[in-house]
């Protein structure tokens, strides 16, 4: 790493407009002088995310890239933005499920164990533009990740190699690594760094009370961040148009909390009045779910075999339901129908 930088390897700050890549970011950058690192080989980047963005996000991330002398690059992802990828998600899992080509239903939102919302979102739109932008360079990707933050980060390393954007030997010479130079920090030390070093925070946490800053509703915030954000009016929107794909969809926007809940006085009694139906819909389709043969549930490679006649009946008997919630087609309504489907869908499996 410090071979990269003295070399004169380009710093890219990855700015959410939240305290840690803030922080990073003001931390770094004396660090980077005192090694006779040049100014012009560093700039901010920043993920736009759309929708899901806090309202003032764009103007505190210029405001940070400004008061550091840092150029900012914005980028997004071309095929919309977190909002248009949960509902793509959802739209796309219905049409499996009608083509039974999934077992279960598969609802829209990313979640601890599916994070193609930071991914999708952030990674995979940053990456290819640097491996693109500064194609033949070494870049140091500079986050703002702490091992305190959660168990999930509580061995993320001071800095590794990032071959997913620039292999190794690809024909530019493209090197990128990524530098987490706040893995030891505490939440005490961030905030003691913003007051020391003047770093202006972000309104969610000044005049909302968030503890941390992401989305606007986040698949992994705690309830009282939810009720934080929820508290702002200029998030109301957002609020009614995720609870209204949970009423849609039927399911809740984390595992076992529904963002309805969150505040119910802000729902209308309309969308109020189907978040209720919803809730038994969910519990009804995980009751239908539950009834199917569970040695037929998903695994690598499925269908991992044909279903008897009996197990087919079960299968049918549960998706009808699920099917008609949906104004999904029933295309495989008899035993003999999902055992036709199954053996075409082995069929291909094979011959794959």
């Amino acid at each position: 790493m410090l071979e990269a930088i003295t070399a004169g390897a380009w710093i890219v700050f990855n700015l959410s407009g939240g305290k840690d890549s803030s922080a990073a970011m003001f931390t770094v950058n004396p660090l980077l002088d005192a090694l006779g690192h040049p100014r012009e080989r560093r700039l901010a980047l920043h993920a736009d995310l759309g929708r899901a963005e806090w309202d003032e996000t764009p103007a505190t991330v210029q405001d940070l890239a400004a008061l550091a002398g840092l150029p900012l690059t914005i980028v997004r992802r071309a095929a919309g933005d977190l909002f248009d990828r949960w509902a793509k998600r959802f739209a796309n899992g219905k049409a499996r499920y009608e083509a039974l080509e999934t077992y279960n239903l598969i609802g829209p939102w990313s979640s601890s164990a599916l994070r193609f919302c930071t991914s999708e979102m952030k990674a995979h739109v940053i990456g290819p533009h640097l491996a693109r932008t500064l194609r033949g360079a070494t870049i140091v990707n500079v986050l703002g990740l702490r091992r305190d933050e959660s168990p999930a980060r509580a061995r993320t390393p001071e800095w590794k190699p990032d071959p997913r954007y620039a292999p190794a030997g690809n024909p530019h010479g493209t090197r990128m690594m990524l530098w987490n130079p706040l893995t030891h920090w505490t939440t005490p030390q961030v905030l003691a760094a913003h007051a020391t070093l003047h770093i202006p925070l972000h309104i969610a946490y000044t005049c909302h009370g968030s503890s941390r800053l992401s989305c606007r509703f986040c698949v992994l915030q705690s309830l009282a961040d939810a009720r934080a954000s929820a508290s702002a009016p200029a998030n109301r929107d957002a609020l009614l148009h995720l609870v209204d794909l949970e009423a849609s969809s039927t399911f809740s926007f984390q595992p076992g909390r529904w963002l309805a809940d969150t505040d119910p006085r802000l729902l209308p009694d309309d969308l109020a009045r189907r978040i209720g139906t919803a809730k038994a819909d969910a519990a009804e389709r995980r009751r239908l779910e539950t009834a199917m043969p569970p040695e037929l549930r998903y695994v690598r490679g499925w269908p991992p075999r044909m279903p008897t006649h009996d197990e087919a009946a079960i299968i049918t008997a549960s998706r009808a339901p699920i099917l008609a919630r949906h104004d999904l087609s029933n295309l495989y309504p008899t035993a003999n129908a999902v055992r036709a489907r199954f053996a075409d869908l082995i069929d291909v499996r094979r011959a794959a």
